[in-house]
């Protein structure tokens, strides 16, 4: 079953065309990548299948309503000057769902213990963890992250990995994208490489990396890209 899926898109602002014919399926219950440097289109794509945005050709689709949606973006949106589990209770009432779902979603990501905590006090990783509670508090079908682990100490990421794994274990799909090669290979089923708004390459990791006979570091996806853009992903 399909959950999500983009065909022929392209979408530009002025004369810069950030999305040349972008075309990709997600399968239900999938945890897909998307990797590519900063100014690629990744977050322009998940603006179009969240409808933030409009594409000027092509096709996209999203099995599911906005309220079975959960979101983990770029600009995280807390309310610093609240708690926690202030922040939370705001979405608790818009999604309409008890007040234990709150304290259920803050123990999921490690929070627990910071219930009370103002958001300004919170550090980078704190704060990520925050944002990830709220993207699942409603307990979504389908969850887009947009680098999820960007500049998290590795001991953090490894944290938001095994819940990532733990959700897609009770049924969620996951869009993530990432510049991190490591996270890619190790978490997603598929990934695709996105390049200047252009999908280079798809298909499993491992796929991937033997048909470009890079099969032998945890770079191996960084490696492929630099054959076909002559450029590092960062």
């Amino acid at each position: 079953m399909i959950s999500i899926r983009m065909k022929n898109v392209e979408k530009s602002f002025g004369n810069n065309k950030i999305l040349k014919d972008v075309s990709f399926e997600i399968q239900n219950n999938e945890i897909f990548g998307m990797l590519g440097p900063s100014g690629s289109g990744k977050t322009t794509i998940i603006n179009i299948l969240t409808k933030q945005l409009t594409a000027d050709r092509g096709e996209s689709y999203v099995s599911v309503g906005s309220r079975e949606i959960g979101l983990m973006l770029e600009h995280d949106g807390l309310f610093d000057r609240l708690s926690c589990i202030d922040n939370l209770i705001v979405f608790q009432d818009i999604y309409g769902i008890s007040r234990s779902k709150v304290h259920e979603s803050l123990e999921l990501v490690g929070l627990g213990n910071a219930a009370t905590k103002t958001v300004s006090e919170l550090s980078k990783g704190m704060r990520q963890r925050l944002v990830l509670a709220r993207a699942v508090l409603h307990k979504p079908k389908i969850l887009f992250l947009d680098e999820p682990t960007s500049a998290l100490d590795p001991l953090t990421a490894r944290g938001i990995h095994k819940l990532i794994n733990e959700l897609r274990e009770s049924g969620s799909t996951i869009f993530l994208t990432t510049h991190n090669m490591e996270e890619a290979t190790n978490l997603c089923d598929r990934v695709v490489l996105l390049y200047k708004g252009k999908i280079i390459e798809q298909g499993t990791p491992k796929e991937i990396c033997e048909k470009h006979n890079a099969i032998k570091t945890v770079m191996d996806l960084e490696s492929v890209f630099i054959q076909l853009t002559g450029e590092g992903i960062e």
